[in-house]
């Protein structure tokens, strides 16, 4: 389970996203103690990288979302704070606001 502030983990998204491939929106997650490490691609070879403070204890584990969908859910969840279900890199991720069980999104990962 992560926990992360909603505004500075919208905006690293927003920032990351500008350089992302325009047709996939592919980010990939790396979530490490504490900290989560997004980096996107596209054709042209640029790059964008963002680490944002999050709560995790969990393994290590990189994850690809549509960054797209991830912006969708953060503009409607209510709160200042979101939890993130991740089990691997395979399975679907639970997002809801924490401590509220009110509201769930569902995202699916992509291959990168």
């Amino acid at each position: 389970m992560m926990f992360a502030d909603k505004e500075p983990l919208k905006q690293a998204l927003a920032r990351t996203a500008i350089l992302s491939n325009e047709k996939y929106r592919g980010l990939r997650f790396r979530l490490g103690s504490n900290l989560l490490h997004l980096q996107a691609h596209n054709p042209e070879q640029d790059e964008a990288e963002e680490e944002v403070e999050v709560e995790y204890a969990g393994p290590e584990m990189t994850i690809g979302f549509n960054v797209g969908y991830l912006l969708d859910v953060l503009n409607v969840l209510d709160g200042d704070e979101v939890q993130m279900a991740v089990i691997d890199s395979n399975s679907s991720s639970l997002i809801t606001p924490k401590g509220s069980e009110e509201c769930r999104y569902v995202v699916m990962p992509m291959r990168l």
